[in-house]
């Protein structure tokens, strides 16, 4: 365990002093998180949204009780359209720490004395993969929280904050959100066992984030519905993928194939 907190400790000393990743971790969160909250701001303020809900088309009138206004179930409906931006951010993290991680650890001639030490390639990867998965969980729960105590303040009826806890966003945030940093740190590994410049490692590490976006603007579309039968589907799948790709990034991770490479 010493080895994988030496290994988790001396990752952030080096990778946070890359300004990327910085930016990644410090504003990405911020952003993805200030979107729903402008949106529920704005239609707060607006008296567009204000009847009843029986004006609201039936698409967004199901996502609400009877009793709600118009305004409200405008607010449950769009900002459940934005739930899918959360979990870009324990994608997007991931992928720019891990995948720097690597390849700039061959570009500055770090890595090969690491891999000639006793540490075992699991510790190795472990920590590597603990080192990204951690600062992602922690920016995509504190930028919840920070969405929750938001629409506290902004909102006027407080059941409607009852819908942004429900089990739904609960499944997003503390099951989807930990596996999705699991596949995007295996993805990144794989990568940067395979290429040799950390810039490419980042855009190519990145492609993770196609399906999450495609999942967005599918659901904006009206072709994908996010409700809990879709959530319990998506953990299944998602950890059926991890364990594939946990199996290759160790199978791909060669210590010897890459020390040899970079001499």
């Amino acid at each position: 365990m010493k080895k994988i907190q030496t290994i988790i400790r001396k990752e952030w000393s080096e990778v946070f002093k890359n300004r990327m990743v910085l930016f990644t971790v410090a504003f990405l969160p911020l952003l993805l998180t200030a979107i729903p909250l402008g949106i529920i701001y704005a239609t707060s303020s607006s008296a567009e949204f204000a009847g009843a809900s029986s004006e609201i088309p039936g698409e967004i009138n199901a996502f609400c009780p009877s009793d709600f206004s118009g305004g409200d179930c405008f607010q449950v409906f769009i900002v459940s359209q934005f739930m899918i931006m959360f979990m870009i951010i324990p994608l997007a993290i991931p992928a720019s720490i891990s995948s720097y991680s690597i390849v700039g650890e061959k570009v500055n001639r770090s890595l090969e004395p690491l891999l000639a030490t006793p540490i075992t390639t699991t510790e190795l990867l472990i920590g590597k993969s603990l080192a990204a998965i951690i600062p992602a969980l922690a920016a995509t729960w504190i930028g919840f929280t920070i969405f929750i105590l938001g629409t506290w303040i902004i909102i006027a009826n407080p059941e409607i904050i009852g819908y942004f806890l429900d089990g739904r966003w609960l499944i997003a945030i503390f099951v989807i959100g930990p596996l999705m940093a699991l596949s995007a740190v295996s993805f990144s590994i794989i990568i940067s066992s395979r290429v040799n410049d950390p810039r490419v490692a980042e855009q190519v590490s990145m492609i993770i984030i196609l399906p999450v976006l495609a999942a967005f603007f599918g659901q904006m579309a009206g072709i994908i519905t996010l409700n809990i039968t879709f959530m319990l589907a998506s953990v299944i799948v998602l950890a059926l993928v991890d364990a594939v790709l946990v199996f290759f990034s160790i199978r791909l991770f060669q210590r010897e194939t890459i020390i040899t490479r970079w001499k």
